[in-house]
């Protein structure tokens, strides 16, 4: 299986959740690692390139930091440019059915406050929930997402176990992770 992993973190050098997740990755021979906003730091993002990527890939994961209960914003251009109607959806958009989606994301908040009732009031299953409804508007198969709580106050020693537990679950096959 082919995998890409699409970073989107504005400022990837100041994150040690995601770049510990990015060292990890780039142990791994059998996924391709791509910063976003180091590949497109005036923000015009080349549809085209990014579509052909996304044919040659089986499983494709992005990794951001949740930003506001979302993605940050350059991701979310390039969902909005890049999933077309046409390629993506609609008539004729049927290019990336088959393809497996996962998202991984680091948050600064304890588990226990993504919760129902929580001090986040939503648990992030459903707050991932519009990138979820997107994927599967494109007839692609999305999987269960890899969070890494407590991010910001972390541990080395826990973001490298964290790394870790990332790649065995991106490595997993689809069977495997929606039992």
């Amino acid at each position: 299986m082919k995998i890409m992993v699409i970073v989107a973190h504005p400022q990837l050098n100041n994150s040690r959740a995601n770049r510990a997740f990015m060292l990890e990755l780039g142990n791994r021979p059998d996924i391709h690692v791509r910063d976003l906003y180091q590949e497109y730091p005036n923000w015009e993002i080349d549809v085209e390139k990014e579509q052909r990527l996304l044919l040659q890939y089986d499983r494709i994961v992005l990794q951001f930091p949740l930003f506001w209960y979302s993605c940050p914003p350059l991701l979310k251009k390039w969902f909005d440019d890049v999933f077309t109607h046409g390629w993506a959806f609609g008539p004729g958009g049927d290019n990336l059915e088959g393809k497996e989606f996962m998202i991984t994301t680091t948050v600064g908040g304890t588990e226990n406050q993504y919760r129902s009732g929580g001090f986040n009031k939503f648990t992030i299953s459903e707050l991932l929930r519009p990138l979820q409804r997107t994927i599967a508007r494109c007839n692609g198969s999305y999987l269960p997402a890899f969070v890494a709580y407590n991010a910001n106050a972390g541990s080395d020693a826990y973001l490298d176990r964290e790394a870790e537990k990332y790649a065995e679950h991106i490595l997993a096959p689809m069977l495997e992770l929606v039992q």
